[in-house]
């Protein structure tokens, strides 16, 4: 299925997740074109070998124009926060625009789409237990305006791939860590405040933990070896929130929080955190929204994507190692 002649399109290629699939791609000889926006932080693709093209996923015009040519579009770009003042865009982008997207490429004859979803999209076990691709969802599940662009933005992939035959294998990272996290992500703050010892205490969940260059190397399997229609799941390690702090302050050599403590406790801080961000706009640390993803563990099994991809993943703790490396070289961390 890889067409190593023509180029790949990159979306989000200066992003967190993005920015690992496009250094992924060189790596195998690729001829690489990245999509950015005008505002983009350019950090991520500095120094590299890539043809940089200019757009938005709210331009179908620059959609077209940079789909020119390309054996491939790798679609990684989103737009990833868990609480905005104005949710309008994030489903302007997410959903609008990855159906614009996938329309375009549909129109330019790409051979293969990799639609980088997310596990936010699956169900989750009500016990505790790791979920798989079947694991059953539906949009009332979905906590938050993330989850629930997300979602529609993968059922507008699938929708596409059942009515047009849209070229298209979804995968759906769990919680990448690793270097080059310049925003940073959610996870990554809660990396940069544990490594600080600013994080007394916690609640009780849990996250699948993966290293980001493992998550880019299963995009590349994915276009490679992944069924048209189906989706993958690139996960890693299964962790209570307890046992991440603990690994980063193993690493860091400080002392572990040892108090856990019940999210309801945790809601009025949420509160007045909301309330500053609308004063200031700025994301706060701690969300009602995140509080509520927080009651069930995010547990999920990469066993699929292990068995048709050949996809491997490393321990949680080699990837927590390289995001706090990256952190105190990038300042972020002392």
């Amino acid at each position: 299925m890889v067409q190593s002649d023509k180029p790949v399109l990159v979306t989000g290629a200066s992003g967190f997740v993005g920015a690992a699939v496009l250094r992924a791609l060189l790596a195998a000889g690729r001829k690489v074109r990245a999509l950015l926006r005008p505002s983009s932080d350019r950090r991520n693709v500095e120094g590299l070998t890539v043809d940089v093209r200019f757009g938005s996923l709210t331009e179908p015009r620059s959609l077209a124009t940079a789909l020119e040519g390309c054996g491939a579009l790798y679609h990684v770009a989103a737009d990833y926060r868990l609480w905005v003042r104005d949710p309008k865009p994030m489903y302007a982008a997410n959903v609008d625009g990855t159906r614009s997207l996938m329309e375009a490429a549909l129109a330019a004859g790409v051979g293969r789409v990799v639609y980088t979803s997310s596990v936010a999209t699956l169900g989750w076990r009500p016990d505790g237990g790791v979920a798989d691709e079947t694991t059953p969802s539906d949009l009332a599940d979905m906590v938050g305006h993330y989850k629930r662009s997300k979602f529609l933005a993968e059922a507008a992939v699938r929708e596409l791939v059942q009515t047009r035959k849209l070229p298209a294998v979804i995968v759906n990272p769990s919680t990448p860590v690793g270097p080059r996290d310049i925003k940073p992500t959610p996870t990554g703050r809660i990396i940069i405040e544990a490594a600080a010892g600013r994080m007394p205490a916690y609640v009780d969940t849990g996250l699948n933990i993966v290293h980001v260059d493992d998550v880019a190397r299963g995009h590349l399997l994915a276009e490679d070896k992944g069924r048209v229609g189906e989706r993958y799941i690139l996960g890693g390690e299964n962790l209570t929130l307890g046992e991440i702090l603990r690994l980063v302050a193993g690493i860091v050599g400080r002392k572990p929080p040892t108090v856990q403590v019940p999210a309801t406790l945790v809601w009025p801080v949420a509160i007045v955190e909301e309330a500053l961000g609308w004063l200031i706009g700025r994301e706060p640390f701690a969300t009602r929204e995140g509080l509520r993803m927080a009651r069930h563990k995010m547990f999920f099994s990469s066993t699929k994507a292990e068995r048709d991809l050949g996809y491997r993943a490393r321990p949680a703790r080699e990837g927590l190692a390289d995001a706090i490396a990256w952190f105190r070289a990038a300042g972020m961390v002392r």
